[in-house]
């Protein structure tokens, strides 16, 4: 079988940890205050509590979101869990701006992540995205984002060693 060449290959069979990244249609940014910033993070929660996706690390933005997640032989389907997350909060913007049936996202990209090194990279690189697109000056400051999170819950030699990974030759599909 060979890939559909104009959009990305989704290849969400295997259990492991994943980074998903989503954009909005055209970079439009549609979540563009803490109500809509809230309800994408909260349906993101509540679809990976629903499909048994473990979440690692989330950062909602404006106009994209990332999210690390690990999943086991009980988890979802992850693009059914994303497509139902993308359908739910299309329909709720739309009837909030009174446009009827327009486009909200774009598509999502995937990765399977199978070495711990790249692990450990991304899981940094998604909890301090909102710092590296100057939202704000500390991820921590950002309550839609895991860093806050991460940063109260982990060990303190584990966040160590997370932080301690460069980003900067990651690729992650991030040009918002």
């Amino acid at each position: 079988m060979s890939d559909w060449p104009h959009s990305p290959i989704h290849r969400l069979n295997d259990t492991g940890a994943y980074i998903i990244t989503s954009a909005t249609y055209q970079k439009v940014k549609y979540f563009n205050d803490p109500e809509r910033l809230q309800f994408l993070l909260d349906h993101l929660f509540e679809i990976a509590e629903e499909y048994h996706w473990q979440l690692q690390a989330w950062a909602v933005l404006s106009n994209h979101y990332h999210f690390v997640t690990l999943t086991t032989a009980e988890s979802k389907s992850l693009s059914t869990g994303i497509s139902k997350l993308h359908t739910i909060t299309a329909k709720w913007l739309n009837k909030l701006d009174e446009k009827s049936e327009r486009k909200v996202w774009y598509q999502y990209w995937d990765s399977h992540i199978t070495h711990q090194k790249s692990y450990l990279a991304r899981l940094k690189y998604v909890h301090y995205n909102p710092q590296h697109h100057g939202v704000v000056k500390n991820a921590e400051e950002y309550p839609w984002c895991s860093a806050r999170w991460f940063a109260r819950n982990a060990d303190d030699s584990f966040r160590r060693i997370v932080d301690s990974f460069k980003t900067d030759r990651l690729t992650v599909q991030d040009d918002f």
